[in-house]
């Protein structure tokens, strides 16, 4: 699967991306990701990717235009309409044009899984007041929000898109049965058996050190949350 991000802060993904389960995941080519500075995709010597919003107000707001270019540059759909007189949202069904916003429906894990059956899955990240409205209306398929709070952009989320669709993708967590949709969400305990944590002794469970892989299963299952 191909995960393409448009943002003018490219840098910021470096580090995460080249970490754990993700880099793994990329070094055996089970996931591809492409990082594009919206700045390439702008006309002028000063790569201008921003300008202040019509009608006033405090801020700048992000063009269409560049967004536009790049979107053409990475889609395999043909835009039939350069000034947006007609709908130009992605026509392949394998692939997803999103638009991080405040105001997109809400991500979760329903939504991961279904991001995870395509084959590419393309991210617009916004910043500053926000992205020309144009955007979310004739180029983006959707627009998505990662909870309710505001943020600086859009980079954060597209690493949490990211990371939770690479999970369904059949290798990258090793096992299928690594995957909490599977074995459900329960606490779990490790070495030592007890420690003392603000001057009381802390222990593991008595029915995790029985050995009664039934009695086990019936615990966990008791605390188990989806």
């Amino acid at each position: 699967m191909k995960f393409e991000i448009i943002t003018i802060f490219p840098d910021i993904f470096t580090s995460y991306f080249n970490e754990s389960i993700i880099s793994r995941a990329r070094k055996k080519g089970l996931i591809k990701i492409n990082i594009h500075n919206l700045r390439d995709f702008a006309d002028d010597k000063h790569r201008t990717v921003d300008d202040g919003p019509y009608g006033g107000g405090p801020g700048m707001v992000m063009m269409a235009e560049p967004i536009y270019k790049a979107i053409k540059a990475l889609s395999k759909s043909k835009f039939q309409n350069p000034n947006f007189k007609s709908n130009p949202k992605s026509k392949n069904p394998k692939t997803k044009i999103i638009l991080f916003s405040t105001r997109g429906k809400k991500f979760d894990q329903k939504m991961a899984q279904k991001f995870s059956k395509l084959d590419k899955l393309i991210m617009i990240c916004g910043r500053y007041e926000g992205v020309d409205e144009r955007v979310a209306q004739y180029i983006a398929d959707e627009e998505i929000s990662v909870g309710d709070y505001i943020l600086t952009g859009g980079e954060i989320p597209a690493m949490i898109v990211i990371d939770a669709v690479s999970r369904f993708i059949p290798g990258v967590l090793g096992k299928h049965e690594s995957l909490e949709e599977i074995k459900g969400s329960y606490p779990v305990y490790t070495r030592p058996e007890s420690i003392i944590i603000n001057k009381k002794k802390r222990t593991v469970p008595k029915v995790l050190l029985s050995g009664n892989h039934k009695k086990i299963k019936e615990w966990r299952k008791k605390l188990w949350q989806k």
